[in-house]
């Protein structure tokens, strides 16, 4: 799984809100929490590859069960064993860098926490799709795939119960629930016994450049506060700086220390990635306020020359 630039932003907008409410602010104590909050994506994507595998165990071990019956039907004497043979499980299961995380990070949830599984299992059983995929002989990859694809989508990913687990269990995976959600269902879509490499990626940024983003960014907000609140002053003339909503605030800071201090980031690209998150994480006129105050700057930093921005097409 690899990090957007969307979601290192949603991660530092995520860590100067908890510094700008703690009584206590510190900025190494904060660059601590960020790198921390962001691997734990890494430990929510590995549970959710693993949760598939250990639906395909409680399936193995129903049939086991369901054939030792005093009165077993003949279906459940013979059953279909499509789905614990399913090969696109196997690769997530045989995933060499995947077994390592697991045992590294000791990360057990599935087999202290196995009702989740049962819940999932048993509204897997129920689905039409379901029913049909048992009744396949020497299914291909791709009927396996398609299968896991839907196990994910239509079971998994909107389980209100298991929402409500990783909700209580930390709280930083609520926000990076869709976009671990979204790579897992990518590589699904992508994954053939050729490219099993792409189950598991412990790399979670895509290069150097973009682990430095994110505390680059932090740094500067939090170092140029009073720098970054005189370019917003006078911006709001109808808004009190007391009425505007401090996610809202946090956001323009952010929009503003790229335009002064990432030479190699578009105004563009600054604007639009400011007006999705406001969507997501603030008020629903926010996004229209916030894109109003950053083309009011992006004017006023470029007539006195401090849109600070290298190569063409950047301004």
């Amino acid at each position: 799984m690899m990090l957007t630039r969307r979601h290192i932003r949603v991660k530092v907008l995520q860590s100067l809100y908890a510094f700008y409410q703690s009584e206590d602010p510190d900025l190494d104590k904060q660059k601590k929490f960020l790198a921390y909050s962001i691997s734990q994506m890494q430990d929510l994507n590995v549970l959710l590859l693993q949760l598939m595998v250990a639906i395909r165990v409680h399936a193995n071990n129903y049939l086991q069960k369901s054939q030792k019956k005093y009165l077993a039907t003949s279906e459940e004497k013979n059953p279909s064993l499509v789905f614990v043979e399913n090969k696109v499980i196997d690769l997530i299961e045989n995933h060499e860098g995947l077994s390592q995380y697991l045992k590294n990070k000791k990360l057990n949830n599935w087999e202290n926490d196995d009702e989740y599984v049962t819940i999932l299992f048993n509204e897997l059983k129920e689905k039409d799709w379901y029913k049909d995929y048992l009744k396949e002989v020497n299914p291909s990859f791709e009927v396996d795939q398609k299968l896991v694809s839907k196990l994910y989508k239509e079971v998994i990913a909107p389980n209100d119960k298991l929402y409500d687990y990783l909700e209580d269990h930390r709280l930083t995976w609520l926000d990076d629930y869709p976009l671990v959600n979204t790579s897992i269902m990518k590589m699904l879509d992508k994954i053939s016994p050729k490219k099993s490499d792409i189950v598991f990626s412990p790399q979670l940024y895509k290069n150097e450049e973009d682990r430095e983003f994110s505390t680059l960014l932090l740094q500067k907000v939090i170092l140029n506060d009073d720098k970054l609140s005189e370019w917003i002053d006078g911006k709001t003339p109808n808004w009190d700086k007391e009425r505007i909503a401090e996610i809202d605030m946090i956001i323009l800071k952010m929009g503003i220390a790229e335009f002064l201090y990432f030479p190699s980031i578009p105004v563009k690209v600054t604007i639009n990635e400011y007006l999705e998150i406001s969507k997501e994480y603030s008020t629903p006129k926010s996004s229209l306020f916030i894109n109003g105050i950053l083309d009011k700057l992006v004017k006023e930093l470029t007539q006195k020359d401090k849109l600070n921005k290298m190569g063409r097409g950047l301004r």
